[in-house]
């Protein structure tokens, strides 16, 4: 603040104390100053006036672009960001949450705009300025409330999936974070549709000086559609996949602290194996090296026990799907694998991760009498694999299954190994069209336990279309149970009914947005939300067109952070009854289930 004298006409001075900006409007206008105020005020005047012009020329351009935006897009936005901070299938952390809502807003917006468009293309008559006028002041009213009670009431919504999972519950899910979060996306989002809008205008506008408008129209929209689908799709999509790649890379090639190369001859990795060490990925390692050890399986058995055959192939191992499965084959025979009882053929996530929860209690099961064998075939996410490459998981698993089985088939029936599949997500999708039906008709498998069946797999698919019409579809049952079953935190597979020659498992969560995301949510609700939901599903999800749709997909990528037992985190409760119910295990009973699962129900960073 400036004080300043200020003469008036009669010679009376007067003090006044003014802002600098003023101040200088003061001076171009010629107010009477005093002496020593003109001549602060002249080494000045030019740079105030010039910050004068830029402010006032910033709010001005602030006030044309916020008057530019359709006032149906800005309620459609702000009830579609309302919508979307509902709960839906697992919690969210407030970034998520933001990334979401902003989103969710911009499809809004986009919405409202595409409808006022429609509504002028029909040519129906404007309703009369009074009439829109208080429209528009009822509909302000209307969103705000809508606004301000959604944004209350998240911290409740996410604390209602929390408590069904076993997750503490948050004081706080900061409402106004995740506000802020999807204004900034929201407002990038739309600025960068109307910059695209702007150049098919701009494109269309010179194309029409040669071109019938029509032409130009139709001409310009491929334009800009196929440099935006280069920017998108060549530049932007591919960088981030390459980025993906390479860190997922470099996290493949780390070696988890205390994991060291195996000493003993029937491990893979070690000196005597013809798989080398440091063609293992990181989760191969782990999964090599880990597991119960014969002592802690004769422990719990209370008499000696095998140790049990884990054999893994690497992507670096050879240079094929077919190269490694080969290589698999000749450890297998190697280290003795086929004169184990059971044989288990597991297709790992895309990072190469065997769930220690599945691999772990099998071998419980039948005191380390087991080998298990699998391959990489990539190492990124499943989710990731899904979107960019999921053809690859399915490729590995058949050449596997196929170069195993070839050899299998030919043993004596009377001295082979019993001969199973497992896989869990991306695992579970390739896992379950690796054998074909004409194998199983010559010369069939005994069963396989799949859990967390990605939405894409297709024989869960069609097996979840065909159930039985009274089964719900998030635990469907098919047929008189013969053959598949499915199964959930509470175990459903003990129906009374009979077992067919092959035992096939399904385990799959409620909550598990792995398993039931589809395209079908952006119109349709699904029929897991309809009549009895599952036990960990929020009573207060409720579907919503094209909102739903967006929450789920979102929800893909959080799957997996839930406790275990809810989403995409499989108990290895869920999968000792499963493997009971597949391998029937000799010599077992009630009492020792009880303490198996006991055993398991450490927290899952520990080996049991």
């Amino acid at each position: 603040m400036l004080k300043i004298k200020l003469h008036s006409d009669g010679g009376d001075e007067t003090i006044v104390t003014v802002s600098l900006l003023k101040a200088s409007v003061l001076f171009d206008r010629g107010e009477p100053f005093s002496e020593t105020c003109i001549k602060w005020m002249r080494e000045r005047s030019l740079t105030y006036t010039v910050v004068a012009e830029f402010v006032m020329n910033v709010k001005a351009r602030l006030s044309r672009y916020w008057k530019s935006f359709s006032f149906v897009g800005l309620v459609f936005a702000t009830l579609f960001f309302a919508a979307s901070v509902t709960p839906s299938l697992v919690p969210r952390n407030y970034f998520f949450q933001g990334l979401l809502c902003g989103l969710a807003l911009t499809i809004g917006y986009a919405l409202g705009v595409c409808g006022v468009l429609l509504y002028h293309y029909l040519e129906i008559p404007e309703p009369s300025e009074k009439i829109q006028r208080v429209s528009k002041r009822i509909a302000v009213v209307f969103v705000t409330c809508v606004f301000i009670v959604c944004l209350r009431q998240l911290t409740f919504w996410q604390n209602s999936i929390r408590e069904l999972m076993e997750m503490e519950p948050l004081a706080s899910a900061y409402p106004y974070r995740t506000a802020l979060i999807a204004l900034v996306l929201g407002v990038s989002l739309i600025a960068f549709g109307r910059t695209v809008l702007n150049a098919f205008s701009y494109v269309s506008k010179q194309l029409n000086r040669v071109l019938p408008r029509r032409v130009s129209i139709a001409v310009g929209f491929v334009i800009v559609s196929m440099a935006l689908l280069f920017l998108v799709n060549g530049v932007l999509v591919r960088g981030l996949l390459r980025a993906a790649d390479a860190f997922f890379l470099q996290a493949d090639s780390m070696i988890d602290e205390g994991i060291e190369q195996p000493t003993d001859a029937l491990a893979s990795g070690s000196n005597e194996s013809l798989i080398d060490w440091d063609s293992i990925g990181r989760r191969g390692k782990n999964f090599i090296t880990g597991g119960p050890t014969a002592n802690a399986l004769g422990a719990f058995w209370g008499q000696q026990a095998m140790q049990p055959i884990r054999v893994c192939v690497g992507m670096r191992s050879e240079e094929t799907h077919k190269l490694r499965a080969k290589l698999a084959l000749k450890e297998l025979q190697r280290v003795g694998a086929f004169d184990r009882s059971l044989l288990v053929v597991a297709t790992p996530t895309g990072t190469g991760w065997l769930d220690p929860g599945a691999v772990d209690t099998i071998e419980y099961l039948h005191a380390g009498d087991t080998a298990i064998v699998t391959m990489n075939y990539s190492y990124l996410p499943s989710w990731l694999t899904i979107l960019v490459d999921p053809e690859r998981a399915i490729q590995s698993a058949r050449i596997l299954f196929d170069e195993i089985y070839d050899y299998w088939k030919m043993l004596p029936l009377e001295s082979r190994p019993k001969l199973y599949l497992h896989g869990l997500s991306l695992g579970s999708l390739a896992s379950e069209v690796s054998a074909n039906l004409y194998t199983i008709f010559e010369n069939p498998h005994q069963g396989a336990v799949w859990s967390g069946p990605p939405f894409p797999s297709t024989l869960w698919s069609r097996i979840t279309e065909e159930r039985n019409p009274e089964s719900p579809e998030w635990l469907p049952t098919f047929e008189e149970g013969s053959l598949v079953r499915f199964t959930a935190q509470e175990n459903t597979l003990d129906t009374g009914k009979r077992w067919g020659p092959i035992r096939n498992v399904y385990i799959q969560y409620a909550s598990d947005p792995m398993v039931f995301f589809s395209l079908d949510l952006l119109w349709k609700e699904p029929q897991w939300l309809k009549g009895e939901r599952g036990p960990d599903v929020s009573p207060h999800l409720k579907w919503r067109p094209i909102v739903t749709f967006l929450q789920i997909g979102f929800d893909l990528a959080m799957s997996d952070s839930v406790t275990i037992g809810y989403g995409h985190s499989y108990s290895p409760s869920s999968y000792i009854d499963a493997w009971i119910a597949v391998t029937q295990p000799k010599n077992w009973s009630a009492e020792k289930t009880a303490r198996l699962k006991k055993l398991f129900s450490i927290p899952s960073n520990e080996n049991p």
